[in-house]
């Protein structure tokens, strides 16, 4: 019989596990796949661990409303919801047996409190229906355990951030309570407290099982006149494009046949990618081996709550008279393995990767350095950029719907988010604001780089556990999108941040230069450790929940805008050009302010969805036509008809262009404005605006919007690289004046 401090001490001592006993025949440093397990959930298992034989367990439609394809616990929450809703004609397509992909392995745990008030919610609302509603729903029992959650603090700033979230459950009626570290050891005898500051312990937390869950979940929906077909899988999508050029869902394709249908919801986790290439569709994920083994039975453990030491990474998950142990380590295995056919299977555990969770295990509770493993479970599970789910529809295709990258969260997230998954299909949107979890928050810039999905993906992964602080910022997938601007200011001393892949300026470090530093994967994968670089250096300053050290550096930044002139980069933000006959019409239908300007005039508005509430918040400009290589002003007015088709003209002619976009703004006198604007011709009129083509040092060709007000003057300027580009002669913006103050 292997225990898990004899575990510890011998990979340590030779990275290489002796054989222990017979249980444990298949410990083994390899990434393999394995044929057989002693895994927890023995009733989820079939005959042998094979494929199913045969076709389909029931005839397929000739058409049906929504297709949802895998059978997981995302594809059977969004079924049940779809059909709750009225939308009885929805088909659930499984290519084996539901919960065969990766649901069947899954911890099952779930936590309600969340940093996110919508999390929060989406939590709650899975709570309930796993613990009460498909209950009175089917008269089955979905295999709910409700024995409580207790997160260890071991520091203070972990226990500030348990305060914020008990602050934040206590608006949603979540029970919670702030523990010592005596209150601790009373309600978790076996746990080890000596490097405690403190607990967040949730009563009302527990464990799901997947099977359970899932049948209760089909069953209902099922009742509801939804069809669930197993033993189907989906070869491809048939997408045809309507009479606008608009790509639009006709069918999903089987060996039995197609369904006819304008609506899929892809809900393959792993094999989401393999989906939405039947469709044309980027889905940005990465597959890697998530881990956890489960203990022989230790007494005095019955009831205990399930833990999440994130200090240490790991977690303890109640299971029955043992505990499972799992977490998050910094070098993950990625799957490189072809899983076309697999099904109910599962990875050989790698120790050198798994060992570094069983210290911490066994800090925290010591029994279980002489306890024995009796088995491993090492499965598939998708992972996404920022650790948040793929939902909504898909940009490239309407009716190609995302039901996707869980980061092992599926089962907690499901019902809430099935919930609004459903409602948006049925209601074009959904009932809460899911932006963070909106497919479309992503560009398609960063959709198609793999190189970029794979290391924020990663970092996501290895930093699941660390404390959210409101002003960390990612170290992976960095440097890929620059403004022309952006070598001038990081000489200047320019702190950047990330957004949507941009490299934007925080604020300005008084010491000098601090580049962001290539991503070495924290020190996994043969790269070389971490180096206190400046960028790091000041970047860990800024983990606080107070106010962070380039508070006042910041501060005076503000003032500068305030009293004198101020340089905002707006290069990430998002430029649209609406052109065509009724632009300034169909603007001002579109906006809730008065957008018809005289050209040079911007205004400030929103825009509103059909309830009222605000979808967004932006500036619109009238500008005059100009020449056709300007990417400031195209070559046409907004009064007459356009030369371009309009689905296709989003910056679809500047692919030669590297674009920025800057705006001076404050309350300097006009003289400033002047220096800043000097070159051949140049004018500055007090009550209308025009465009002044200048160039930037190093021959960037620079095309300037300006517009006046009574008390403060604002420019735009739109700075574009290209191979064409020439300087033109005494025209050089001196920017050594405004770059100190250049803000976001």
């Amino acid at each position: 019989m292997a225990h898990l401090g004899r575990v510890l001490q011998a990979t340590a001592a030779t990275r290489q596990l002796p054989h222990f006993g017979r249980r444990l025949w298949f410990f083994t440093s390899g990434a393999g796949l394995t044929t057989e397990k002693n895994v927890p959930y023995q009733k989820t298992l079939k005959e042998e661990g094979h494929s199913s034989l045969g076709g389909p367990t029931k005839p397929l439609p000739a058409s049906a409303d929504v297709v949802v394809v895998g059978g997981g616990s995302l594809g059977c929450q969004t079924i049940y919801h779809l059909a709750k809703m009225g939308v009885t004609n929805v088909v659930l397509l499984e290519r084996d047996r539901l919960t065969s992909g990766t649901t069947w392995h899954t911890a099952g745990l779930l936590w309600q409190l969340r940093p996110s008030d919508v999390e929060v919610e989406l939590l709650t609302h899975t709570r309930n229906v796993v613990s009460w509603e498909l209950e009175e729903e089917t008269g089955l029992h979905t295999g709910w355990i409700q024995n409580g959650g207790l997160f260890i603090a071991s520091n203070k700033q972990r226990l500030d951030e348990y305060k914020r979230l008990m602050s934040l459950g206590k608006v949603f009626g979540i029970e919670s309570h702030v523990l010592s570290p005596e209150e601790t050891k009373e309600l978790y005898p076996l746990m080890n407290v000596d490097d405690l500051y403190g607990t967040l312990y949730v009563p009302e937390d527990g464990t799901m099982d997947p099977a359970g869950t899932c049948t209760c979940l089909t069953r209902a929906a099922s009742n509801r006149g939804a069809l669930i077909i197993e033993n189907c899988p989906v070869t491809g999508i048939e997408v045809r494009t309507d009479d606008f050029g608009v790509p639009r869902v006709a069918a999903v394709l089987t060996k039995q046949g197609a369904i006819q249908t304008s609506c899929v919801v892809n809900c393959c986790g792993v094999w989401a990618q393999a989906l939405g290439e039947m469709a044309g569709v980027q889905v940005p994920l990465v597959a890697m081996h998530h881990a956890y083994v489960v203990t022989e039975k230790i007494e005095g453990i019955q009831n205990m709550p399930n833990v999440r030491d994130h200090d240490a990474s790991v977690y303890l998950r109640l299971q029955g008279d043992a505990l499972s142990v799992g977490g998050y380590e910094s070098n993950p295995i990625f799957c490189e393995e072809a899983l076309d056919n697999f099904a109910f299977g599962l990875f050989n555990l790698d120790w050198d990767v798994f060992t570094q969770h069983i210290d911490g295990a066994i800090n925290r509770v010591p029994v279980l350095e002489k306890t024995g493993i009796k088995s491993t479970v090492c499965g598939p599970e998708s992972f996404t950029a920022d650790h948040k789910p793929l939902l909504g529809e898909a940009p490239e295709v309407r009716g190609f719907f995302l039901g996707c990258g869980f980061n092992s969260a599926g089962m907690m997230l499901g019902g809430g988010c099935g919930k609004e998954l459903a409602h948006w299909i049925v209601h074009g949107h959904p009932e809460k604001d899911m932006f963070s979890y909106d497919i479309r928050r992503f560009h398609r810039f960063l959709t198609g780089n793999s190189r970029w999905i794979r290391e924020r993906s990663h970092e996501s992964y290895a930093k699941n556990y660390s404390i959210v602080f409101p002003y960390d910022e990612p170290l992976a997938g960095r440097n890929l999108r620059k403004d022309p601007l952006y070598e001038e200011l990081l000489l200047q001393g320019c702190v950047f941040q990330e957004r949507h892949g941009w490299e934007r300026p925080g604020w300005f470090n008084p010491l000098g230069k601090a580049p962001v530093p290539d991503y070495n994967y924290y020190g996994a994968y043969g790269h070389p450790p971490c180096e206190e670089d400046a960028y790091r250096q000041l970047l860990s300053k800024e983990y606080t929940f107070d106010f962070p050290p380039h508070h006042n550096t910041i501060r005076a930044e503000c003032l500068c805008c305030r009293n004198a002139l101020a340089v905002f980069d707006m290069s990430y933000f998002g430029k649209f050009y609406l052109v065509g006959p009724d632009a300034r019409k169909a603007a001002n239908w579109l906006f809730t302010a008065d957008v018809r300007k005289a050209p040079g005039t911007t205004v400030y508005t929103c825009m509103l969805n059909k309830d009222g509430g605000v979808e967004s918040d932006l500036t619109v400009s009238s500008i005059d036509p100009g020449p056709r290589d300007s990417a400031l002003a195209p070559a046409f007015e907004g009064e007459g008809p356009s030369p371009f088709p309009l689905n296709q003209y989003l910056f679809a002619g500047l692919t030669e262009f590297f674009l920025g976009w800057h705006s001076p703004q404050g309350v300097s006198p006009k003289e400033v404005a002047l220096e800043v604007l000097r070159g051949p011709g140049s004018s500055l009129a007090h009550d209308q605006g025009g465009r002044l083509p200048l160039c930037l040092p190093g021959g960037l060709r620079t095309d300037y919007l300006f517009f006046t007000a009574s008390k403060q003057v604002s420019f735009t300027f739109n700075s574009q690289q290209s191979t064409r580009a020439k300087p033109h002669p005494g025209c050089q913006l001196p920017l050594a004046g405004l770059l100190p103050c250049l803000l976001c």
